[in-house]
């Protein structure tokens, strides 16, 4: 099925499995088993391929779960290595897991529609205005908890931070290409989550639960790869949360921008420590004096003009958008953080700079949405407006949940912290032990 949607995906796996590729060469010379190396990565960026330009959802989910068979025997790399067993082995219960709901809900969705190809589910979608079978509502919520389970979403998220001994260009695959195939199930089946509002709420909750959770546990973590792993975890969430609210295009977005982000990063984490000496970081040169109310409120307003004035030249409505004022604050709020910083340094010249470089990621993201959306919005279905209750509710836990995070960010990166503070410094860092709480229980599960 080639559309918009399954060539950008397409073509974002091939340049990203090239470019890991291309750096395996050097980065595993002289390893013993460079060979199978370079055959698993090849049959798994071949499986996830395959799965990008699937036009039959079998076919989908069998190319899915066959890539996580590659990812496997990758990230037993080093079988010696207890460490490398038990990720590898916690990834495989746990996608197992994801596997069978989303054969349930494949077989649901054949009963009910009576073939599996996505152009004709869509097509039939179109001609009936409403579904409301049991059926296909049990299918998609299935769909959404298969896409769950293989995202690494709270609290299923535990096998991706144990990853670590494993090569750096196979976290780079992982995270940058293969976790994101739970948010693209859910932009490929988007006319089908459509049907099921109750569905989509859910899935907005788990992407804002594991947002917040994964991001203030990853401002704790003092490993690299680990903090990138709490951080595609955040990622994960966020998408989801886009899906929830129907943003199918700014989805497809945040897929393409932070696969190309995760897997520099990764493949560039063994210069993180010379790139800071370069740049004369020390945490101790800090600034930890509170930036002036006023300061902050102006440049407050200053983003959020930069903002919808970057939305009003490219003629985009938010209010016509899904979930477009919610992810506007999400925006908005990220970059306040990033003003605060450039207040606090008292910097008069860097904070120009911070406001110029806002004002031009503004532009850049309102640019890019346009350029997706005309790519695969016509092939995406505009959700009716729903004002109801539990619209509203979940639209609150959103904001308040962004917020209370905005704020808790705020009070760890100061160097005087109260008592409680630093306690809950204490339990982010171990994760808040859903770790260990997941393996007392499933330890079997796990081996």
């Amino acid at each position: 099925m080639l559309d918009g949607i399954s060539c950008l995906m397409f073509c974002l796996v091939s340049f990203v499995g090239w470019i890991i590729c291309r750096y395996s060469v050097r980065y595993l010379d002289g390893e013993s088993e460079q060979g199978n190396y370079f055959r698993w990565t090849g049959f798994t960026v071949g499986t996830v391929s395959l799965m990008a330009i699937s036009g039959n959802l079998l076919l989908f989910i069998l190319a899915w779960s066959i890539s996580s068979l590659g990812l496997h025997h990758l990230l037993l790399f080093y079988r010696n290595r207890p460490a490398a067993q038990r990720a590898a082995w916690t990834k495989f219960t746990v996608s197992r897991i994801g596997d069978i709901a989303l054969i349930a809900a494949t077989i649901l969705i054949y009963q009910e529609f009576q073939t599996l190809n996505f152009s004709e589910i869509f097509a039939a979608i179109r001609l009936q205005s409403e579904f409301n079978s049991p059926r296909i509502m049990w299918a998609i919520s299935l769909l959404v908890a298969g896409g769950v389970l293989k995202s690494a979403q709270f609290p299923f998220h535990t096998w991706l931070p144990q990853t670590l001994d494993t090569p750096t260009p196979v976290s780079a695959l992982m995270h940058a290409g293969i976790v994101n195939a739970g948010g693209y199930l859910m932009i490929r089946t988007s006319p089908l989550l459509l049907l099921n509002p109750t569905a989509m709420t859910s899935l907005a909750l788990i992407g804002t639960v594991t947002t917040c959770y994964a991001a203030t546990v990853m401002l704790t973590q003092t490993s690299i790869k680990k903090n990138l792993a709490y951080s595609t975890i955040a990622q994960m969430g966020f998408m989801m949360l886009q899906c929830g609210l129907g943003a199918f295009s700014a989805a497809m977005l945040h897929i393409l921008a932070h696969s190309l982000y995760k897997a520099h990063a990764f493949l560039n984490s063994g210069n993180v420590l010379e790139q800071n000496r370069t740049t004369g970081w020390n945490q101790a040169n800090h600034q930890t004096q509170q930036g002036s109310p006023v300061k902050l409120l102006f440049a407050g307003t200053c983003i959020l003009l930069a903002y919808f004035s970057s939305l009003s030249l490219f003629n985009i409505n938010p209010l016509t958008k899904p979930g477009g004022m919610l992810l506007g604050f999400v925006l908005c709020l990220a970059l306040l953080g990033w003003m605060r910083q450039a207040i606090q340094a008292n910097n008069r010249s860097l904070l120009i700079r911070t406001a110029g470089i806002c004002l031009v990621l503004c532009l850049a993201y309102s640019f890019s949405f346009v350029v997706i959306d005309k790519l695969v919005g016509l092939d995406q279905p505009t959700p009716a407006s729903n004002t109801s209750y539990l619209t509203w509710t979940v639209a609150a836990l959103i904001v308040a949940g962004f917020s209370s995070m905005s704020l808790l960010h705020r009070r760890i990166s100061q160097s005087h912290q109260s008592a409680w503070i630093n306690k809950l410094y204490i339990h982010a860092i171990n994760g808040f032990y859903v770790e260990a709480l997941l393996r007392q229980h499933f330890r079997n599960l796990t081996r």
